[in-house]
């Protein structure tokens, strides 16, 4: 068995919520987490649409994370 240890250079992570704030939580708790790996936020894309099923709006997020 062979254990690579290859250092991550760019991470993408998609979020979800039907809150605002908590969209904002969960991204925050993610830049923590990926400050642990040494990755800082490079990019961040947001978009807002309506789900007619729930009759919310959604909030999605995308972050790019790179090194620094």
């Amino acid at each position: 068995m062979e254990i690579s240890l290859d250092m991550i250079k760019d991470k993408v992570e998609c979020l979800q919520a039907y809150d605002f704030q908590e969209l904002e939580r969960a991204i925050d708790d993610r830049i923590s987490m990926n400050k642990a790996l040494l990755l800082r936020v490079k990019l961040v894309h947001h978009q807002v649409t309506f789900d007619p099923v729930r009759n919310k709006m959604l909030y999605s997020a995308v972050v790019h994370f790179a090194m620094a």
